[in-house]
């Protein structure tokens, strides 16, 4: 782990692993990279760069008024930069997955792969959507509205972490005891930063699409989601697999939002699977 000043601002870093780069976005906002640990046995053959967003986790330097879209990617690509690599594969989870988009989007030459895990591209699902997906799955309106709330940043910061532990089943559906200490472990390392949600969900998440510019995006690309996710659900995920030109869709049975939690070991093969059809190169 080490702390690498990236344009403006100390971006919190760990890379493991050695071979192809393949860099890793965490969700959120306001989670960081200790949410994507489960991701950590590809690095016998990836070269894995772990790195929280400028205003989460451990990342430091500029204020969260400076997060948006151009600020982010901007970041990724320095760092990508800094560490010498003319090209990367990119793996985006949950928000991670729409810094991604626009990532490839705005530096198509950049990255050899894209990586979309229970992502979207479009915010109005968990903002507008959620608490009809949560109904639909026997959930009641006092968790729909909690999902509501929480999505749309109407909460005190001192709120998010018991707003995450009231949704926790409905983010972890199938969350079993034997899973629960690694879970449990990763999640006392994260550092919650709950302003980052509030002030994004309520700029420039706001009304945030990028569905008409999906058929832009040609590198290998895999759609991979928990079918039980009620955050960008399963219907999503088929009309973004749709609209992105060759993209593979994988949706993972018995997992909600975080399967590479609760599916682990298919989620690797997954990944494993694509990477190797997508003709990963030799070199750097």
């Amino acid at each position: 782990m080490t702390t690498m000043k990236i344009r403006d601002v100390s971006l919190f870093v760990k890379i493991i692993g050695h071979g192809y780069p393949l860099v890793l976005m965490h969700g959120g906002p306001g989670a960081d990279l200790y949410t994507l640990m489960s991701f950590r046995p590809l690095a016998d053959r990836f070269t894995l760069v772990f790195y929280d967003h400028r205003g989460n986790g451990r990342s430091t330097g500029a204020p969260v008024e400076s997060m948006n879209f151009e600020n982010l990617t901007a970041d990724a690509d320095a760092l990508r930069q800094a560490l010498g690599f003319e090209k990367w594969a990119v793996l985006g989870h949950s928000f991670g997955g729409n810094v991604a988009l626009e990532y490839a989007l705005r530096y198509p030459q950049r990255l050899s792969h894209l990586l979309l895990v229970n992502s979207g591209g479009d915010y109005h699902w968990p903002a507008e959507r959620s608490p009809e997906v949560l109904a639909r799955r026997g959930f009641g309106p006092e968790i729909g509205n909690l999902s509501r709330r929480h999505f749309n940043g109407q909460f005190e910061p001192d709120e998010m972490f018991s707003n995450l532990m009231k949704l926790g089943k409905a983010y972890n559906p199938h969350t079993s005891l034997w899973q629960l200490p690694h879970m449990l472990f990763w999640g006392m390392q994260t550092k919650l930063r709950p302003e980052a949600l509030i002030y994004s969900a309520n700029h420039f998440l706001k009304n945030w699409t990028v569905m008409d510019r999906l058929g832009e995006i040609t590198v290998p690309t895999l759609v991979m989601a928990g079918a039980e996710d009620f955050v960008y659900p399963a219907e999503h995920q088929k009309e973004l697999a749709a609209r992105i030109p060759n993209a593979r869709l994988v949706l993972i049975g018995r997992a909600g939002h975080n399967p590479h939690d609760e599916q682990s070991t298919e989620v690797i093969q997954t990944v494993r699977d694509f990477m190797a059809a997508a003709s990963v190169p030799e070199s750097l």
